[in-house]
């Protein structure tokens, strides 16, 4: 079985790169592609050098697996072609809400799987490292709400906007203009309470796609409300939630139950330092929980801090991982 990614070059092309370098997955050729402006470059992989091909002349039957990672304009317009002679896993927004395109966290909906047109979508970053806790928990006490507040890293806004957080914060300190181009407002030194565009009821899309995307991959029923905050942080997005269950909980199990959440890792101590944060979480495959307590004005309710590497669990790894979950099925 044959590998592609599209989209080699841009960050999370190359954090699929380093993922399958380091996996144990038993695959034969990897082909990566990009556009024109990358045509003919060489990355390292195992021990060899692969040319980056062009997108436009691709041939998309030498993969059975694709990972498009490029972008809502380039898998509307190269996806569905994919899709005809490759199975396509996508990470872009743009297929997520469809009906017939599973949206798949492989440790949450597996089954999801099951039942394909040769396209997977891979969710939102924020939304990914958010339901790895709420799953187990919902199989126990059935959630009712969920109050979400996410901190996130520009890496999330790709190259660009890590180049101008780096560019802004050295223009800050040497008492230089500050120029924005990539962001609504200043990033260095300060936090945008915008990400992705306004809707009309005043919700950007990035808070519209947690409530969705949620709702789609655990429950329909379940009550989302988000706010996202861009952060001057290079990687690592970071989320504060507020959950509110049906009925009355056992807190000891609460702690039991995300001890076991599969994905996650708890670091949880009262006291100074005993909590992770988004600069100890980057490079690490876990989806890490701190800070778990009870809501004190609400008995039905709990809160928790929730940190991962979105470039890795938010992004790459979990389409790698997805297909890890294919490759099993088609054994079967």
């Amino acid at each position: 079985m044959n590998f592609a990614i599209i989209g080699a070059s841009g960050n999370v092309g190359r954090k699929t790169i380093e993922i399958l370098e380091k996996s144990k997955l038993s695959f034969g050729e990897l082909f990566l592609v990009a556009s024109s402006k990358s045509e003919g470059k060489k990355i390292k992989f195992r021990n060899k050098e692969i040319i980056i091909e062009n997108l436009e002349k691709y041939d998309f039957s030498k993969a059975q697996i694709t990972f498009f990672a490029a972008g809502s304009k380039v898998a509307k317009q190269w996806v569905p072609r994919a899709a005809k002679k490759t199975i396509v896993i996508d990470n872009s927004s743009y297929f997520r809400m469809q009906k017939d395109v599973p949206l798949v966290v492989p440790e949450v909906n597996p089954e999801a799987l099951m039942k394909h047109n040769n396209i997977i979508s891979n969710p939102n970053c924020s939304t990914m490292q958010m339901v790895l806790p709420l799953k187990p928990l919902h199989d126990e006490y059935k959630i009712k709400r969920v109050i979400v507040s996410t901190y996130q890293a520009v890496s999330g806004a790709g190259k660009e906007s890590m180049d101008e957080l780096f560019d802004q914060s050295r223009a800050y300190l040497d008492g230089k203009e500050i120029r924005s181009k990539n962001f609504s407002k200043q990033i260095a030194f300060n936090l945008i309470p915008h990400i992705d565009a306004f809707d009309k009821d005043g919700y950007t899309k990035e808070e519209l796609k947690m409530t969705n995307e949620t709702k789609k991959i655990l429950d329909n029923e379940i009550q989302v409300s988000a706010t996202c905050v861009r952060v001057p942080v290079k990687t690592g997005h970071s989320e504060s939630i507020n959950i509110e269950f049906e009925n009355l909980y056992d807190f000891e199990n609460i702690k039991r139950i995300l001890m076991n959440a599969p994905g996650c890792k708890i670091i949880d101590e009262q006291k100074d330092g005993g909590y992770i944060t988004p600069l100890e979480a980057e490079g690490d495959y876990a989806t890490f929980i701190s800070r778990i307590r009870k809501d004190n004005s609400n008995v039905k309710a709990i809160n928790l801090w929730v940190v991962s590497d979105n470039l890795l669990k938010g992004a790459a790894l979990n389409t790698v991982q997805i297909a890890e979950c294919l490759m099993k099925n088609m054994e079967l």
